[in-house]
C-alpha cells in the first residue's frame, strides 16, 4: 500500500497556518478600528407588548440622561455593566447589550410577562409571570390579568421571587390551566380563595361559584364541569345553583338555591333599585 505523499502533508500544514494567520491579523485589524471608534447612537429594541418597560424607563434605569453615550469612545464603555444593571431591574427577565461594527449599541429587552395578580391576607400585592416567579407591582403598568383574592398567605419581600406554598403554586396551576384554554379564559372571571384554602372560581356567567378545591387532576376536574355545563345547566338554567363543587374529580354536586336564598337575593335586588330610584329623584330636584 503506497504511502500519502510528503507534499499534500506539508500543502494542507501550510494551508491552515495562512488562514490561521489571517484570521489573528483580521482580529487585531478589528480591534484597532474599535479601539478608536465612539458610539454613534443607542438603539433600545423590546420585542412584543410593551407592559413595564418602554425605552424612556431604560434611559431613566441607566441614567443615559446625565450620563450621555453617544460620542464616547467604545473601549470606555462597560457594556456588561449597563447589561448587569437592566438584569437587575424586576421586570427584565432578559437583557443582552453590544455594539456593532458601525459605532452603534445595541440593547435587547424582553421583560418579564404578567399572567396573575394576587391579593393577599396581609394586603401584599403582586404579580406572578409566565414562569412561576413573583412580580412586585408596577407604578406606571396595570396588568389585565386573572386576579386571585381571599385567604393567600403567600409571603412577598417585594424582590422577584419563586412560590413558596402549596396554595399558590395551586394558584398558578389553575390559572396556566384557564389561560390555556379560550373557553375557561372567556368564562372564568374571578379567582377566591376561602378560609379552609380551597379555591373558588368566579364566572362571567351564571351566580354559581365553582368550588375547586385545590389543582389536583384538574383536567379532569374542568372536563367534568364541560360535561355539566353541557347536560345538567340548559336543562334548570344558569342561575339555578349556587354552587358547582368539582372537588372531587370523579364527580361534579351541583347545590341549588334554596327559597330563602332567592329571597334574600330579591330583597337585595328590590334595596338596590330603591337607591337607584332616590338618586334618579334627588338628580332631578337638583336640576330643577
Amino acid at each position: 500500500m503506497f504511502k500519502k505523499p510528503i507534499w499534500r502533508t506539508i500543502l494542507i500544514s501550510f494551508t491552515w497556518l495562512i488562514s490561521l494567520g489571517g484570521v489573528i491579523v483580521l482580529m487585531s485589524f478589528i480591534g484597532i478600528k474599535k479601539s478608536g471608534m465612539v458610539c454613534k447612537d443607542v438603539k433600545i429594541y423590546i420585542p412584543g407588548s410593551q407592559f413595564f418597560i418602554d425605552k424612556k424607563e431604560v434611559e431613566l434605569i441607566l441614567q443615559l440622561n446625565s450620563f450621555t453615550l453617544v460620542g464616547r469612545k467604545l473601549n470606555n464603555i462597560n457594556l456588561h455593566d449597563l447589561e448587569t444593571r437592566l438584569r437587575a431591574n424586576p421586570f427584565i427577565e432578559y437583557a443582552k447589550v453590544y455594539a456593532d461594527m458601525d459605532g452603534i449599541i445595541m440593547m435587547e429587552i424582553e421583560q418579564r410577562q404578567p399572567r396573575m395578580r394576587i391579593m393577599s391576607q396581609y394586603d401584599k400585592d403582586f404579580y406572578i409571570d409566565k414562569n412561576g416567579l413573583k412580580l412586585p407591582l408596577s407604578p406606571n403598568f396595570t396588568a389585565r390579568v386573572l386576579v386571585a383574592n381571599g385567604f393567600i398567605d403567600e409571603p412577598f419581600g417585594g424582590k422577584v421571587d419563586t412560590l413558596r406554598t402549596a396554595l399558590a403554586k395551586d394558584l398558578f396551576k389553575t390559572m396556566s390551566y384557564i389561560t390555556a384554554d379560550s373557553l375557561w379564559n372567556a368564562q372564568i372571571s374571578q379567582v377566591y380563595v376561602n378560609q379552609k384554602h380551597e379555591i373558588e372560581l368566579i364566572p362571567r356567567v351564571g351566580n354559581q361559584r365553582i368550588l375547586l378545591g385545590t389543582a389536583d387532576s384538574i383536567d379532569v376536574k374542568f372536563h367534568n364541569l364541560l360535561a355539566f355545563y353541557k347536560q345538567a345547566l340548559p336543562q334548570v338554567g344558569w342561575d339555578a345553583y349556587k354552587q358547582i363543587n368539582i372537588t372531587y374529580a370523579n364527580q361534579v354536586i351541583g347545590v341549588k338555591f334554596t327559597k330563602a336564598d332567592s329571597l334574600k337575593m330579591k330583597a337585595q335586588k328590590i334595596t338596590a333599585d330603591s337607591l337607584k330610584t332616590v338618586v334618579v329623584q334627588d338628580t332631578s330636584l337638583i336640576k330643577q
